[in-house]
């Protein structure tokens, strides 16, 4: 299995990229789907993102109150661009709807870097999972992606590319020309999931064996998986948990200790950590044994 493939991304560009988990929750775990118009735009709202931001949706699970997205992207930079973008975007029909104000406000967007086979693995199926919190069966979920997969129909669809700019602004809710996407919609203006999702990437991931990837649904620690996905990335640490989660980082990326590492390996490993968890400066710089004028430098901070 590679986790790292060539594609050919939104802006035509033909570039290597990696796995990135993106989640985007309400204030307090706030009901942000209310009825099947909202599910419809948010799911739309995904791709729309998606595009804009150059990254490719791998697959994706909108349930009341949250959604997550895998994605491919050149770099965690995008990837955390896309969560941020789909934010705001909701964000502003949300309150066109509703009349609410602040629902995502306070919410932090944490682009992970599926950076091993296993966590990998996981993630994808702990995605369509995600559905049961909505009590419906995974696979006739309709705002998910896990009925593109393994699919041996392709059921065809109108093509957003030709909707005019009105219809665009109506069935999509944007104003982005949108030429060129492959997407199709359904007789019901609802985003057909294989037209979105790179399938043959989560496919090739299980080894395109649908009951392996099944299997690996069933066999799922939903409690480990939430926390990692859901709650550890937004948590602050004590120092003592923050540095057994650096070196369990390191062991993955050098095979070594972060006592061990060099500085070189230090300053690589510092701006990971520091935009997949809940962390500061000094705790930085405790941890990793460095000045905090080194680490604010390294990740662009001012002093």
């Amino acid at each position: 299995m590679e986790r790292s493939v060539v594609r050919k991304l939104p802006d035509g560009s033909v570039r290597r990229v990696e796995p990135y988990h993106v989640c985007v929750k309400g204030l307090e775990d706030a009901v942000l789907c209310r009825d099947a118009e909202d599910y419809d735009v948010m799911v739309k709202t995904l791709a729309v993102c998606a595009w804009r931001n150059n990254v490719i949706i791998i697959t994706y699970n909108v349930v009341s109150n949250h959604s997550h997205t895998a994605v491919l992207s050149l770099r965690q930079e995008e990837a955390k661009a896309f969560g941020e973008d789909c934010k705001k975007v909701y964000s502003m029909y949300f309150r066109r709807k509703y009349n609410e104000e602040g629902v995502l406000r306070r919410v932090e967007v944490k682009a992970l870097w599926l950076d091993n086979p296993f966590y990998l693995r996981n993630t994808l199926a702990y995605i369509p999972r995600n559905a049961l919190d909505n009590g419906c069966d995974i696979a006739d979920y309709p705002w998910s992606g896990h009925r593109a997969m393994f699919r041996r129909d392709c059921p065809s669809g109108r093509p957003v590319s030709a909707l005019t700019k009105r219809e665009r602004r109506e069935l999509l809710h944007t104003g982005d020309s949108l030429k060129g996407v492959p997407w199709l919609l359904d007789g019901e203006g609802r985003l057909i999931s294989y037209s979105i999702c790179d399938y043959a990437y989560l496919e090739q991931t299980f080894d395109g064996d649908p009951a392996f990837y099944l299997r690996i649904i069933g066999s799922l620690n939903v409690a480990e998986m939430r926390y990692l996905l859901e709650e550890k990335p937004y948590l602050r640490l004590p120092d003592s948990e923050f540095y057994k989660m650096v070196e369990e980082v390191s062991e993955r990326w050098f095979k070594t200790g972060l006592s061990t590492l060099s500085l070189e390996r230090k300053i690589r490993l510092l701006p990971y950590i520091y935009r997949t968890s809940k962390t500061t400066i000094p705790q930085l710089a405790r941890v990793f044994g460095l000045s905090r004028d080194r680490v604010a430098s390294t990740l662009g901070k001012a002093k």
